[in-house]
């Protein structure tokens, strides 16, 4: 796959399709394989160049391996009692290292679509680089607010559990997860999820990177006040039964957007399961549509 040099790091993306420019950004560790091929093949056959790519320090975009790794039990301490977290990085740089990609794509502009931290990070791309968004899609994400960002127990103890040392442990976390996570709308297909588990062990595993992201998520604050300034369309979606980023988060963040439209996917949790992929690319590539118009 290509890469992009974006300062000191290199991410790898992928390109799908030719049309109007569309980035996918995904969230806490997850690789870009996480957008699905179909997925992606589908949002392209609607009219967009379609690019996902690996987040730093994931995947095999460029791993941070001399900087501090992070504890879990510290950043978790903090953060309840509202202290300030430190971080190698937050989410305004991982913001620069998407506007980085789209200056090596030769995109002025693109609509925007983040999942999860994905969401947050493209939140940051539109308030910090107005002029580079096209349109936005913040999906089952969170403003960032204490409130709204607290998952249910069983799903942080998902999330945090410990990382995969093997294929077979990466097999075995990843369908617990998604067994936690997706919601009672969407039967998990353990099959889809065991394949999509060794790719993603095989396209590259980095431990400490979770932890980092997960501090940069934390360093980062609420963006409540900020989110007004983004001026660009958008569009919030969220299941109504996600455990790790709840509904409520997503309100949160359609309410602090001037003009923001929220649109509940019913039964769906945390995830992109194929059942919900009709919905979500009608969802995406309408508003992304309607967008156009608007920018």
């Amino acid at each position: 796959m290509p890469r992009a040099q974006v300062g000191d790091i290199e991410i790898e993306y992928e390109s799908f399709g030719k049309g109007e420019p569309l980035l996918l950004i995904m969230g806490i560790a997850a690789q870009m394989l996480l957008w699905h091929d179909a997925f992606c093949e589908r949002l392209a056959a609607r009219g967009y160049q379609v690019v996902r790519f690996d987040n730093r320090d994931v995947g095999r975009s460029t791993w941070l391996d001399g900087a501090p790794v992070p504890q879990l039990r510290p950043l978790l301490l903090r953060s309840s009692l509202g202290l300030p977290v430190s971080a190698t990085y937050t989410l305004s740089d991982m913001a620069s290292d998407a506007v980085g990609l789209l200056d090596h794509l030769g995109w002025s502009r693109a609509h925007i679509v983040g999942a999860s931290m994905g969401g947050m990070i493209a939140q940051h791309l539109a308030i910090e680089h107005p002029q580079r968004v096209t349109s936005l899609v913040s999906l089952m994400s969170t403003s960032g607010s204490r409130r709204g960002s607290l998952p249910q127990p069983r799903a942080l103890r998902a999330l945090l559990g410990d990382r995969p040392r093997n294929a077979d442990d990466a097999e075995a976390w990843m369908l617990r997860f998604v067994q936690t996570v997706q919601g009672p709308g969407f039967p998990v297909d353990e099959v889809e999820v065991r394949d999509l588990a060794r790719r993603c062990w095989d396209h590259g595993n980095n431990p400490p990177g979770f932890l980092r992201h997960f501090a940069a998520i934390l360093a980062s604050g609420d963006r409540s006040d900020r989110l007004r300034q983004v001026r660009a369309p958008t569009l919030v979606l969220h299941g109504s039964a996600d455990p790790l980023v709840p509904l409520r988060g997503g309100r949160e963040v359609a309410a602090a957007i001037p003009g923001a439209r929220l649109q509940i996917i019913e039964g769906l949790g945390h995830g992109l399961p194929s059942g919900a992929w009709p919905t979500l690319l009608d969802a995406i590539a309408g508003h992304a549509a309607s967008g156009r118009g608007a920018a």
